[in-house]
């Protein structure tokens, strides 16, 4: 296990966390963006550099390089992504879960996302969107088949996911 990597992914980690536990304004408040989200684009932006060079260097850090919490920081940071970047790291995140040094949990939810924004429907239905409807899933494909495809990789109930989602 390479330990100076696995810190690294889990301080970038942190940080990446930090920034997004700020407060923000509410939509609509703001002419300019804020400095929460400044802030956060720019860790979102520095991480993502870094996450592009590492991997052109040395791959995808799975679990056997930086363990498992080491492997679940470095998707995290391939979440919060450009999408251009998050397509690229999908390729390389499935390949490591196909060689067992990634969680498939964590490719659905990339997967998703990544789908997200190519405006295709989304596989596992990890990602909502908020808009005039309010806060409601991104259109999902297969919906009757959406538990068994949640269940595949690791996750829950689609139901249950949902209301863990919905404000209180």
């Amino acid at each position: 296990m390479d330990a100076e990597l696995r810190a690294e992914l889990l301080a970038r980690r942190d940080e990446d966390q930090r920034v997004r536990m700020a407060p923000i304004p509410p939509v609509g408040q703001y002419r300019e963006i804020p400095p929460e989200i400044a802030e956060m684009m720019r860790v979102d932006a520095d991480n993502t550099a870094w996450l592009t060079e590492l991997t052109a260097r040395r791959g995808w850090p799975g679990r056997t390089l930086v363990g498992e919490d080491g492997a679940n920081a470095a998707w995290l940071l391939a979440q919060h992504a450009d999408p251009e970047s998050q397509s690229a790291f999908l390729d390389l995140l499935r390949a490591a879960v196909a060689a067992g040094e990634a969680s498939a949990t964590d490719l659905a939810y990339l997967d998703d996302r990544v789908r997200m924004h190519a405006g295709q429907p989304q596989l596992y239905g990890t990602q909502f969107i908020h808009d005039e409807q309010g806060l409601r899933p991104w259109t999902i494909e297969d919906p009757e088949n959406l538990d068994q495809r949640r269940a595949s990789v690791g996750l829950g109930p689609f139901a249950d996911y949902e209301a863990r989602m919905r404000p209180r």
